[in-house]
């Protein structure tokens, strides 16, 4: 099913739609209640890998609003009757086709219910506060990119902000390549140097590997 375990209870799972993207659960061993981060595509395996594993899904977790990343969303969200969450620009997104880029495929996709959260904002288990996860902002790849960092499982779900040697594109609509850059530096190469970073289309890559590559030098240094 292209599923593999990351770290501990992180499992990814390669959702196909157009695109192959990269879906995580990232769950509490003890309670198996988590979070489903980025459901591209193919909600009915997503659904499989939740019912054959126990979990339970608390929330929906969006790194940005492209279609490769939000499609499976109104399945799941009909099917599990959680909240999906978004950094407040992320109406920009989930209410414009032309934005998600879901406007030039067979079906134009919307999100009708999504909770928008601030800035810096900790998304928590509701009976566990010790396990979440920490939303930073991280626009660039699109105006409402964002980051979920856990300092306990010394981990970040970076969506398409930063690949393995490499980072996401700018050129789509609310796209800035120096506010990217500026952004991966400050908050994601800021991160402890064993930081593990999912993205949405790269194998995991570490804090360390990516402070090596050239195109940070510069800022790195006036940092």
């Amino acid at each position: 099913m292209n599923i593999s375990e990351v770290n501990g209870m992180i499992i990814q799972a390669q959702v196909m739609g157009y695109i192959v993207t990269n879906s995580y659960f990232y769950i509490d061993d003890e309670t198996k209640h988590g979070f489903l981060i980025d459901p591209g595509a193919e909600p009915d395996k997503l659904l499989g890998i939740i019912n054959e594993q126990g979990f339970t899904i608390e929330k929906i977790l969006l790194t940005h609003g492209h279609f490769d990343h939000i499609g499976a969303v109104p399945a799941l969200q009909q099917a599990l009757k959680v909240p999906v969450l978004m950094q407040e620009n992320g109406r920009l997104y989930a209410e414009n086709p032309g934005w998600n880029l879901s406007a030039q495929l067979e079906e134009a996709l919307t999100l009708d219910t999504v909770t928008y959260i601030a800035d810096d904002s900790d998304v928590l288990l509701a009976d566990k506060k010790t396990f979440g996860l920490h939303m930073v902002p991280v626009p660039g790849h699109t105006a409402d990119g964002c980051i979920y960092y856990s300092a306990q499982d010394k981990v970040a779900f970076v969506g398409d902000s930063v690949f393995k040697s490499s980072y996401g594109r700018t050129d789509l609509p609310g796209g800035d390549a120096q506010q990217l850059l500026q952004g991966i530096v400050r908050h994601i190469l800021t991160l402890p140097a064993d930081t593990t970073l999912l993205s949405g289309h790269s194998e995991p890559t570490t804090v360390a590997a990516e402070r090596q590559m050239p195109w940070y030098q510069e800022l790195l240094a006036d940092s």
